[in-house]
């Protein structure tokens, strides 16, 4: 592993709160993969035996529904952890992951985070306090679908990904835009009216690159009141 992989290793949710002594041993015995584009790194329903961190790219996460269609439940990228609900219960991923592009993962086996836990109560709450945030990542992201515009959404994703706080800005698209409708909740024809929407809103798209006129005027479209959002699509 090298350094820098370590240190976001150390530094996500899951590890940042645990002694050093045990993150230490924990990443002695973590494998570092890397996974091509497209590349499934978990299957749902697959017996849970690592715990994954990703330290370059982006990785999804999603269900096949009984009628066969692809619903994403998040996307993750450097920094973020998954997989920790299911190292207490030993059980199975209710999940597929897949490299959204291509991506290198740290992976903390599970018995060896389980071994910890027995030992050193702090692993554990590390855990808890690991998943309350992706609980609260999902609360968000279920307001988002139920009381947010396309447009709104597709403001609030761009201004999540700005390099910038204030005034012009351009914003790479970090993976396809069929996966950004599934992440918002959106059929792509809808994902292309918000985009559309947007322009009105100094937003131009061309391919992967998002130019932003003005910020603050994206920012406060995002903001703004869901009952007055709607009424104007």
């Amino acid at each position: 592993m090298v350094p820098e992989q370590e240190l976001i290793a150390r530094s996500c949710s899951l590890l940042r709160s645990v002694p050093p002594a045990i993150v230490d041993s924990l990443l002695r015995g973590a494998g570092v993969h890397e996974f091509d584009r497209g590349t499934t790194i978990f299957l749902q329903g697959e017996q849970a035996k690592a715990i994954y961190i990703v330290t370059d790219g982006w990785v999804k996460l999603y269900r096949i529904s009984p009628n066969g269609s692809e619903a994403v439940v998040a996307v993750f990228t450097k920094g973020a952890s998954f997989g920790e609900g299911v190292a207490f219960r030993n059980g199975n991923y209710p999940v597929t992951a897949e490299a959204a592009t291509d991506c290198k993962l740290v992976a903390v086996p599970v018995d060896a985070l389980l071994s910890q836990i027995r030992e050193s109560p702090e692993v554990a709450i590390s855990i808890i306090a690991a998943t309350f945030v992706h609980l609260q990542g999902l609360v968000a992201q279920v307001e988002q679908l139920k009381a947010r515009t396309g447009a709104q959404r597709v403001a609030e994703f761009l201004l999540e990904l700005a390099p910038c706080q204030d005034g012009s800005c351009d914003v790479v698209l970090p993976y396809d835009k069929a996966l950004i409708a599934g992440r918002l909740g959106l059929k792509p024809e809808s994902l292309s009216r918000a985009f559309a929407k947007l322009r009105d809103y100094g937003v131009t798209v061309k391919l992967n690159n998002a130019s932003i006129v003005d910020l603050q005027k994206l920012r406060e479209l995002a903001n703004e009141d869901p009952a007055l959002a709607w009424a104007k699509t």
